[in-house]
């Protein structure tokens, strides 16, 4: 298809009010339809054949989380490049779409998987980041956007205290519930975006789950984690390998093991160690990195 029926495709796909709102609200994170129907008030069906004309267009994507299925911007440049031109000309401010991106985050905290317990992969999770630790008891451990109780029980065998970063309510209330019946020594809090992770002060160690956030945010995140880490401060770092794909289309393909490193070393980590893990339908890149004055462009790492 040339590039001029292509943008044709994508105006007859997004040139519709519900579908630009579903844009707008699926360009920040992924959601799944639940999330969707709940954001801009209409019904499942209804809201299903908007996204599938969107994803037919190729401007939407299916993303899978074990047995939830969430939509996200497509990763094709071009694509991803149309639908910020398009949603640029919005104004942020209107009250529609100010509303739908408020009912997006309460339908987060309503629909949001629980945090899971008793997993496979929460399990080889939490094996990965028992083998590549140092010996001795750190002070404290930062846990970014865990939905798998065994990495807070990681971060309790790794350090004196932690502090979890929840993405919503409903996930901190799960984990300081799990936290208070097992009585370990973690706070958890709402947060998720750069400015909360680097509210909550200085920690020895992080651990970041990331594995149904859009990979756009996983950089910011890594660099935010970073400035609550010491010199040589570790953090292990949990992504879905099929995020860290190259988008359909591109003339070159980035290897997700080395989309994993770049993203460590812009971050300003040296990676010593990269594994997959494949448990529960998941299928997960593991790596550990350290907080190094070695040359953001440096890279070394192995792969188990």
């Amino acid at each position: 298809m040339s590039t001029a029926h292509k943008i044709v495709a994508w105006m007859k796909a997004a040139g519709e009010p519900s579908r630009l709102r579903l844009l707008a609200l699926c360009c920040e994170r992924d959601l799944s339809v639940s999330d969707l129907c709940l954001a801009v008030k209409q019904s499942g069906p209804r809201v299903s054949r908007h996204l599938k004309i969107l994803c037919e267009a190729g401007l939407l994507e299916r993303i899978r989380h074990g047995q939830w299925v969430h939509y996200q911007l497509a990763r094709n440049e071009s694509a991803m490049q149309f639908v910020r031109g398009l949603l640029a000309q919005l104004d942020r401010d209107d009250a529609v779409l100010a509303r739908d991106r408020q009912q997006a985050r309460i339908a987060d905290d309503v629909t949001a998987p629980a945090i899971v317990s008793g997993s496979r992969l929460g399990r080889s999770m939490h094996a990965f980041i028992s083998a590549n630790r140092d010996h001795g008891r750190l002070d404290s451990a930062l846990v970014i956007g865990a939905r798998h109780v065994e990495l807070l029980e990681a971060a309790n065998a790794l350090a004196a205290e932690s502090v979890a970063v929840m993405g919503s309510r409903r996930a901190a209330q799960a984990a300081r519930a799990f936290v208070e019946d097992r009585g370990l020594p973690c706070k958890a809090v709402v947060g998720g975006a750069s400015e909360d992770i680097k509210a909550v002060g200085s920690h020895s160690a992080v651990i970041i789950e990331h594995l149904s956030a859009a990979i756009d945010s996983l950089l910011p995140t890594l660099i935010a984690a970073k400035k609550t880490l010491p010199e040589s401060g570790r953090v292990w770092l949990f992504v879905r390998y099929e995020a860290l794909e190259g988008a359909r289309g591109e003339r070159v393909v980035e290897h997700p093991l080395a989309r994993m490193r770049r993203l460590l070393a812009e971050a300003g980590f040296s990676c010593h160690q990269m594994s997959p893990i494949e448990a529960d339908g998941e299928h997960v890149l593991a790596a550990v990195a350290t907080r190094t004055a070695t040359a953001p462009g440096a890279r070394s790492a192995s792969v188990a």
